[in-house]
């Protein structure tokens, strides 16, 4: 039987044969009673080989022609594109497209929570990057929870169907998992729940991801949560959504967005699960996206076919609840896991194995790790599908992306093992952004390349051709399958190119940031650094988000008065930031008491949910969408850089180097220090050496500027990582000196702001070098290992990302001329030698940590390197020297660059960080000069101010004032506190376009003044003011406020104000702004 072609159809043939049959189910009591006798767990019954075999079934396996491969998604969520326009410029393409009928703008609630994948009882149950922990154990609990409610005493016959059914299509759920027992976020839900975020057929090829008309389609189907959904297909729908986030960007809450987004959008899906009933007021933030012209038709015909399910549990006893289960079990980890999966039953938990594996076998060997990818990669692909994975990976590793490929023992495929059949499940964790980045472009280079997933999870089945189908046939049927999924993905662009297929952005709210970004976040900094080192981290957080600086001034009194509360309260003893609310929600309830304004900062508060009582228990520190960092390894928050708008002239400067060993630091401030005249301002010059300073270095650094703020202090030594760039803010703060970096210039590679080039040259320099105060020149031993390791404490940034913080935390950047624009190539073997040294450096950070090269499982493969590299690069010394700008030329620059500072001359380089302020209003914004035109040189026919005796005296007596109080004059179209948001929000349609203006009279008495306004056209559409009297506020007298001109025609009414009829009118124009 065909599927039907309809889109919003396929999702319902999909699902009609397990769904719509009506079968008798079970009751509630004799499900309970399923329930309370699991099957018996912790073993693989029935297999034809012992667990403790499956190990040396691998290291036994060979691989020879006839060994083959064949690999599959399990489970994934959505490929994670990082979009290399502004924000600015997605907003502008975003609107572009939909102005011309390109596409649809599609707008969902962000849910606080983690990612979780189901995939089926035996498919498996997945966090972001992990499986088989109290994630994903709350996460089965929680799915099969939404079950019992929706479907009653038939929700166990449903679960069975439900798993069958993914089972049987191949098929991955991903949820939003917000729960009170697994940390804090924004705030405590009200209820555990989950929300459908994505559905992925993973059968053939390629994933395919549902529309979200059809994820709608499946939900209402199987009755699961689904999300608040928005559409926007016109300009001006479009428009408006984005003006009224940036009017609600700073106070919005769930209540407020969702009712403005619904008076905006073209068309509203309400989510099945309300985010102020089940998680409250406190929304993290909407998802826009581009999606398919189509979608608004697809989505009206799947809502008429598809109306919501009803709740048939709703007012049943559905047995412990995961907060009371929790609660009950709280002796460790693994006993609130058993818990839970004997608690839900055996339709989604048969088998605990992925939670508990077996008791005789390891279930995961780094040892396999390396072995089964090994082996994976040099197999012969059984099909297309292997073949692109096998790509995928191996151009990962290739190319060194940051990421690990974890192997795990696949024991729900124990029964199918023999040494020629080997089953494993790959999990993908890719470990920062940079690593999508870097696919991305890879992707471009690559049309053909599968995208990265978030989320990535692989069944591999190593196997000898005579075990498994023969490869002919393997070959002959895996063709369509090719062919089927090339085709899917041309259809899934819809006519989109892939730069705009995944435009995508993300738009949080201040008081969601509030309490996790700067409270949560900064809990590290206010108790290991105090209250002056946490006001810096918040107040430079607020400056990245661009906001306003009366939210600012609020926010700062307030964070005030938490840092002292909190720190009285605890002492020295940090708060843990998995239960932070408990300590901030009392704080912000009292707080938000005293006054309507405080109460719109805070948002909601009082959310008494005490997670204590349950809190899930992690073997490791909690952090976002369910990954787990351990506690050795945690690093204190690190403040986000402040945008400094310029450098001032104002105290010294404290000259520091984020830089290499070999950059030439020393030799640059040795040349400095010693220039006739100084940096030209007058300012004393002092340098302190790193290699010649006993104890810490920047602590003196600190102490020498406090003895000698009006001077200049060169900081000989690398600043390598972001703990040194907040000591030197600090010290800058503390003496009202400005931070500048100098740094070596680089084009940088797609993770580091230094190329190969320039580290070859690095090293070059520091091994020319003897009797170097720090024992870093030819005589060392590890010299090499050495500047590798200071090469990758700058990892993950790209140089645009470097100099881009650096410039927005200092306010400056000065660089030294390191290499020749017209040089050569990197000689192959000096890149060689490089990339070998890093690889090795890799592997042994890995394993060691910071352990010293001579001490380590890889002491002797350092010793080979350290050798080679010495070679190669004095048999390329004459093109090292060739391509290095020379000395005096770069001191040359950097002084006069240096100097500019010194003087205050010194503009910094735009961040490209656009900002987006909350809007107030809607007005057009008249030029001044045009307003002072009018009332002092005449317009057109006509001298306004010396045509009407009444006139002239009112000028002639307030001339001086209105010139002095006049620096802006508009008209305002609409305020959101008396319009509402939505009313502000649909003049986006009109931004920046330019509105004509007719002033038809002047109404004054002595204390304001104002001309009646008549409010022209665009593009023939007439707009409307929403204001009762359109006008221009000339002048009020002091202590009026602007706000009571609006009662000028009243007073004129009354008798307390005179009019002057303005005939002709008098024309002006300005542009409709938001303010």
């Amino acid at each position: 039987m065909d599927a039907p072609s309809g889109s919003s159809d396929r999702a319902t043939f999909i699902a009609a044969e397990a769904v719509n049959n009506q079968f008798g189910g079970l009751t509630l009591e004799e499900r309970n009673h399923s329930v309370q006798n699991p099957k018996s767990y912790g073993a693989i019954s029935g297999s034809s080989s012992s667990a403790s075999e499956l190990v040396n079934y691998l290291e036994d396996f060979t691989v020879d022609k006839s060994t083959y491969c064949r690999a599959k998604i399990r489970a994934t969520f959505y490929p994670k594109f990082e979009n290399e326009k502004t924000d600015q410029e997605i907003r502008t393409r975003m609107i572009e497209m939909v102005s011309k009928g390109l596409a649809t703008l599609e707008v969902s609630l962000k849910h606080s929570g983690s990612l979780f994948m189901y995939a089926g009882h035996t498919g498996g149950a997945y966090a972001k990057n992990s499986f088989g922990n109290i994630f994903t154990a709350v996460g089965v609990f929680v799915l099969s929870r939404m079950f019992r409610e929706a479907w009653g005493t038939k929700a166990l016959e449903k679960e069975a169907e439900f798993n069958d059914f993914l089972e049987t299509n191949r098929m991955c759920v991903s949820m939003e998992l917000v729960t009170a027992v697994l940390g804090d976020h924004g705030q405590r839900p009200v209820d555990d729940y989950v929300v459908v975020t994505a559905v992925t057929e993973l059968g053939n090829g390629k994933p395919k991801f549902y529309s979200t008309s059809e994820i709608i389609a499946f939900c209402r189907i199987w009755r699961l949560p689904t999300n608040h959904v928005w559409l926007f297909s016109t300009r001006k729908s479009v428009t408006s959504f984005f003006a009224a986030f940036d009017a609600l960007c700073e106070e919005g809450i769930a209540t407020s967005v969702c009712r403005a987004l619904d008076e905006v959008a073209d068309i509203s899906v309400p989510g099945s699960k309300d985010h102020v009933k089940v998680q409250g007021e406190i929304l993290e933030g909407l998802v826009a996206r581009i999606v398919s012209s189509g979608s608004a038709r697809d989505m009206e015909n799947v809502l008429r076919d598809h109306p919501p399910p009803t709740c048939d549990g709703a007012n049943l006893a559905l047995g412990l609840s995961l907060r009371e289960i929790c609660a009950a079990n709280r002796c460790n980890e693994e006993q609130q896991i058993r818990a839970l999966l004997t608690s839900v039953g055996p339709s989604f938990c048969p088998s605990d194995l992925d939670w508990f594996g077996d008791d005789s076998v390891e279930s995961h060997s780094k040892n396999a790790d390396k072995s089964v990818i090994t082996k994976f990669l040099e197999s012969q692909p059984a099909d297309y599908t292997t073949s692109k994975l096998q790509e995928m990976v191996r151009l990962m590793k290739e190319r060194r992306l940051p990421a690990a490929f974890k192997c795990y023992q696949n024991f729900h495929r124990a029964n199918d093992v023999s040494p020629d059949n080997l089953f494993y499940k790959l999990v993908v964790h890719v470990h920062s952004d940079s690593g999508f980045r870097r696919y991305q472009k890879e992707m471009r280079n690559m049309p053909g390349l599968w995208p990265l997933y978030r989320g990535f999870f692989v069944d591999i089945n190593l196997l000898k051709a005579n075990k498994g189908r023969d490869p002919m046939a393997m070959e002959s049927i895996d063709k369509a399958v090719k062919d089927a999924g090339e085709n899917c993905g041309q259809q899934g662009k819809d006519g989109l190119d892939d730069a705009d297929a995944n435009l995508m952005i993300k738009l949080k709210f201040l008081t969601y940031k509030l309490r996790t970004f700067l409270i949560r976040n900064g809990l590290s900094v206010l108790f290991k650094e105090g209250p002056a080192s946490y006001k810096v981290f918040y107040l430079r957080q607020m400056k990245i988000w661009g906001t306003s600086d009366g939210k600012q001034k609020e926010i700062c009194k307030m964070l005030d008065e938490w840092a002292a509360h909190i720190r009285k309260k605890c002492g020295n003893k940090q708060l843990s930031s998995s239960l932070y609310l408990s300590e901030v929600e009392p704080f912000l309830e009292q707080y938000a008491q005293r006054s309507p304004k405080n109460q719109g900062l805070i948002g909601s508060a009082g959310n008494q949910v005490r997670a204590e009582d349950f809190l899930a228990i992690v073997d490791g520190d909690l952090v976002e969408e369910g990954d787990l960092v351990k506690k050795e390894r945690g690093t204190p928050a690190t403040p986000e850089p402040a945008v400094k708008k310029a450098v001032q002239k104002d105290g010294g400067l404290i000259v520091f180097f984020p830089g290499i060993p070999g950059s030439a630091k020393s030799a640059l401030c040795k040349e400095l220090l010693n220039a006739p005249g100084g940096l030209g301002d007058g300012m004393p010059v002092h340098s302190l050496m790193g290699d010649l300073v006993k104890g810490k270095y920047w602590p003196k650094v600190a102490d020498e500027c406090r003895k000698m703020p009006q001077s200049i202090m060169l900081a000989d030594k690398n600043a390598p990582n972001e703990d040194v760039w907040r000591q030197i803010e600090d010290m800058c703060r503390r003496t009202k000196a400005t931070g500048v970096p100098v740094v070596a210039d680089s084009e940088g590679t797609e993770s580091n702001p230094y190329s190969l080039d320039a580290l070859a040259v690095f090293i070059f320099r520091v091994l020319q070098r003897v009797n170097h105060p720090g024992n870093l020149d030819k005589s060392s031993s590890n010299a090499g290992y050495v500047i590798l390791m200071f090469y990758h404490l700058y990892d993950g940034k790209n140089r645009k990302e470097f100099e881009g913080e650096l410039i927005e935390r200092f306010g400056s950047l000065v660089k030294i001329p390191l290499l020749r624009s017209d040089r050569s190539p990197l000689p192959v073997p000096v890149k060689s030698i490089l990339e070998e040294g890093i690889d090795l450096f890799q592997l042994h950070s890995r394993r060691h940590g910071r352990l010293e090269s001579a001490k380590g499982t890889y002491a002797v493969e350092w010793t080979k390197w350290e050798k080679q590299l010495r070679s190669t690069l004095i048999a390329n010394s004459e093109y090292l020297n060739s391509v290095q700008v020379p000395f005096e030329s770069a001191v040359q620059q950097v002084r006069e660059e240096l100097k500019r500072i010194a003087k205050g001359e010194y503009k910094p380089p735009s961040s490209e960080k656009t900002k987006h302020g909350s809007i107030t209003f809607a007005a057009i914004n008249l030029p001044v000069t045009q307003v002072h035109s009018l009332l002092e040189k005449g317009f057109s026919s006509y001298q306004l101010a010396v045509s009407n005796p009444t006139m002239r005296s009112f000028l002639e007596g307030k001339k001086k004032s209105i010139e002095e109080k006049l620096e802006r004059a508009h008209v305002t179209l609409a305020h959101k506190r008396s319009h509402g948001v939505a009313a502000v929000a649909r003049y986006g349609q009109h931004l920046n376009r330019e509105v004509p203006i007719q002033l038809t009279e002047l109404i004054f008495n002595d204390n304001m003044a104002a001309f009646t306004a008549h409010v022209g056209s665009v593009d023939g559409e007439t707009i409307v003011c929403k204001n009762e009297w359109p006008h221009v506020t000339l002048w009020t007298a002091e202590g009026v406020t602007a706000k009571e001109a609006n009662t000028l025609p009243q007073l004129y009414a009354d008798g307390k104000a005179s009019r002057m009829v303005i005939d002709p009118p008098a024309s002006v124009s300005g542009p409709l702004e938001f303010f």
